[in-house]
């Protein structure tokens, strides 16, 4: 795979606002496993190999198990996660199809039983900015494989349920 354009190189403003949207992701007090969980399955619906590669390593440096990662695209079917992450990754998952969703009220309905509304807002500007990573780095090539996290600096160990 050969990357098209190294997309950091140029429009350094735009991508100094995203990083400060994910400085604030980072910042707003939602569970940062369960952040890169909700990244990486919104990665998943929309094919970017580089976006998922680069949050289950961040994923697994926070702890999160091999299990969980290789079940998420089959999240309903497994019991490996938590009624308040069942409704996050519904309403990414909504959010992230809205063209197709238009992000119905019953996935509205169950996130509202387990997050506050600031916390609902701060998950949709979640979907939103992941989508626009996947985008970027879908239509620029970005290549999978170089990424190393920012918790040690290198790719984080195997880790088994």
């Amino acid at each position: 795979m050969t990357p098209r354009i190294d997309y950091r190189k140029f429009a350094p403003e735009a991508l100094q606002a995203m990083g400060a949207l994910e400085g604030y992701l980072r910042s707003c007090g939602l569970d940062h496993k369960l952040l890169h969980l909700l990244k990486t399955r919104a990665s998943q619906i929309n094919g970017c190999a580089f976006c998922i590669d680069m949050h289950t390593i961040d994923a697994r440096a926070l702890g999160e198990t091999e299990q969980r990662l290789y079940a998420l695209d089959a999240w309903r079917e497994t019991p490996f996660f938590t009624d308040r992450e069942r409704a996050a990754l519904a309403w990414i998952e909504a959010v992230t199809r809205v063209s197709e969703t238009h992000v119905p009220d019953a996935v509205y309905d169950e996130l509202k039983a387990h997050y506050s509304e600031k916390e609902i807002v701060d998950l949709t500007y979640l979907a939103g900015v992941i989508n626009l990573w996947n985008r970027l780095a879908i239509s620029m090539r970005s290549v999978p494989g170089r990424y190393r996290t920012r918790e040690t600096g290198t790719a984080a160990p195997a880790q088994t349920t």
